[in-house]
C-alpha cells in the first residue's frame, strides 16, 4: 500500500511535501502541492528535466524517443510530433480507426462474449488488447503482425508480447531498491536484464522491418499515395531510421496502456452508480462524430472524476539540475529527484474538499449551466489535477485520448451494461 501511505503522509505534512532518503538512492522529494507542480512544470522547467537517471531506466528501451530526451533534443521531437495531433489529424483519426475499431472490431467481440445470460469477460485485457491495436493502426498503419486477437483466451501478439516484457522489465529498473543492481545484471546479461534485451531486439526489429518496407512501398506508389500514419509521414518528412524507429515505439509505449487503465477503473466506479450511466447514454445518443464527442461534457466531467480517483500514471519524477527552493519553503538539491504524485492529489482535502473519496463528476461543473442548459466544465487547474502533465511538457495526446475514452464508453454504454462479479474492490 505504498501509494496510500505516501498520500497520508502527504495529508499530515503541513506544506503537502516530504523528503524520502533510502540507502543506496538518491534522496526524492514527493509533493502533492499544486505551487510546487507548477513550478517544476513551468515557472523554473528548465532547472527540473527527466534527467539522466530517468534516460538511464528507459534508454534500452525508448532510445532518443520523445519521452526520453530533454533539452534540444525534446524540443525538436516536440515539433515533430505536434502535427500528428492537429484538429485535422484527430477527425480522421475518429472517421478511420476509432469507428472501424470499435464497431467492427471491438463491439462484435463483446457481442459474441456476451450473447447469453450472466456472461462474464476479463474487461481489462480486452481493453489493453484493443488499445494497443488502435495505437499501432495510428502509428504502423495496417499490419496483422501488429493486431492482437481481441478475445482474452487467445494469445497476445508476438510484439505486444515483446512490449510487455520491455515494459515490466524497465520499470522494474526504476523501483530497484540499489540502482546498480540492474547495471550489473545488464553486464553480466542475466535475469531480467536478458529478456529486455531480446524484448527490446523483438521490438526494434520489427519497427525497422516496417520502416524498411513502407520506404520500399513508398518508392513503389505515387508520391501522393501515402499510408495515413506516423510512420509513413516520418519517412516522407526525411527523418532518419533510428529516429522513426524510437519515436514510433515511444508513442506506441505510451498510447497502449494509459487510456484502457483509465476506461478500466472508469466501468469499475461507475458501476457502482448506475443513475449516472443512463446520463451518460442519454448524452451520447446520435452520430459519434468528433464534433459530438467533444460536447459530451457530462462523460468528460466522469472521466475526470474517474482518473482523479485513478489516474493512469501514479506519479512522475524530475531530477533537478540546480540547487533549488520550492515555492513551500522545501530545500531541493542537485541531483535530487522530485516526484510530483497525482494519486496524492486526487485525495487531498485541500485540493477537493471533505468528500474527496466520493465520486461526484458535478464537482466539474459549472454553476449556473448555460441558457441552453448545456453542462460546462471547471477550468481545473492542470497543477492541481496534473493527469496529462503541464506546462511545457504537457501531454500531446490528450485531446486524443480524450475522444478515444468517450468513443469506447459512449459505444459500450449504448449497447451494454456491466457488472462487477466479485464485491471485493481491486488494488490500484
Amino acid at each position: 500500500r505504498l501509494l496510500d501511505w505516501y498520500t497520508e503522509l502527504l495529508a499530515q505534512s503541513p506544506t503537502n511535501t516530504i523528503v524520502v532518503q533510502r540507502l543506496g538512492a538518491r534522496r526524492t522529494i514527493v509533493t502533492t502541492n499544486p505551487q510546487n507542480v507548477e513550478y517544476m512544470l513551468k515557472t523554473n522547467f528548465n532547472n527540473f528535466p527527466k534527467g539522466k537517471p530517468f534516460t538511464e531506466i528507459l534508454g534500452d528501451f525508448l532510445g532518443q524517443g520523445i519521452f526520453n530526451v530533454d533539452g534540444e533534443s525534446w524540443l525538436a521531437s516536440r515539433r515533430l510530433a505536434s502535427h500528428e495531433f492537429s484538429t485535422k489529424s484527430l477527425r480522421e483519426f475518429v472517421m478511420h480507426t476509432l469507428e472501424k475499431e470499435v464497431c467492427e472490431r471491438l463491439v462484435p467481440v463483446l457481442d459474441e462474449a456476451l450473447c447469453g445470460e450472466n456472461k462474464v469477460v476479463d474487461l481489462q485485457e480486452l481493453l489493453r488488447r484493443f488499445s494497443f491495436n488502435v495505437i499501432c493502426k495510428f502509428t504502423l498503419g495496417t499490419n496483422n503482425y501488429n493486431r492482437c486477437c481481441l478475445d482474452p483466451s487467445v494469445p497476445t501478439c508476438p510484439l505486444a508480447r515483446a512490449f510487455d516484457v520491455a515494459a515490466e522489465v524497465s520499470a522494474k529498473r526504476g523501483a530497484a531498491p540499489l540502482f546498480m543492481m540492474w547495471r550489473v545484471k545488464r553486464w553480466l546479461g542475466a535475469g531480467s536484464e536478458r529478456l529486455l534485451k531480446n524484448a527490446v531486439g523483438e521490438v526494434q526489429t520489427h519497427v525497422m522491418r516496417m520502416i524498411q518496407e513502407r520506404k520500399k512501398q513508398k518508392g513503389e506508389r505515387n508520391d501522393d499515395d501515402v499510408e495515413d500514419d506516423l510512420l509513413s509521414r516520418l519517412i516522407c518528412a526525411g527523418h532518419e531510421e533510428d529516429k522513426i524507429r524510437d519515436m514510433v515505439i515511444s508513442f506506441i509505449m505510451a498510447g497502449r496502456d494509459t487510456p484502457s487503465a483509465a476506461v478500466t477503473w472508469f466501468f469499475w466506479v461507475l458501476s457502482h452508480y448506475s443513475h449516472l450511466e443512463d446520463k451518460i447514454v442519454e448524452e451520447a445518443k446520435g452520430v459519434l462524430d468528433y464534433e459530438s464527442l467533444k460536447n459530451l461534457s457530462f462523460l468528460k466531467a466522469c472521466l475526470c472524476e474517474s482518473m482523479r480517483l485513478y489516474p493512469p500514471v501514479a506519479w512522475d519524477s524530475k531530477h533537478a539540475t540546480d540547487d533549488d527552493l520550492l515555492p513551500d519553503g522545501t530545500v531541493v538539491k542537485a541531483g535530487d529527484r522530485v516526484t510530483y504524485f497525482p494519486y496524492g492529489m486526487g485525495r487531498m482535502e485541500d485540493l477537493w474538499g471533505k468528500d474527496w473519496f466520493q465520486f461526484r463528476p458535478d464537482r466539474w461543473f459549472v454553476e449556473p449551466r448555460n441558457i441552453e442548459g448545456i453542462i460546462m466544465l471547471n477550468d481545473v487547474s492542470p497543477f492541481s489535477f496534473p493527469i496529462f502533465q503541464a506546462g511545457p511538457r504537457v501531454c500531446l495526446g490528450k485531446e486524443m485520448a480524450f475522444i478515444q475514452m468517450k468513443y469506447v464508453v459512449a459505444s459500450i454504454l449504448s449497447r451494454f451494461t456491466f457488472r462487477i462479479v466479485g464485491p471485493e474492490k481491486p488494488i490500484f
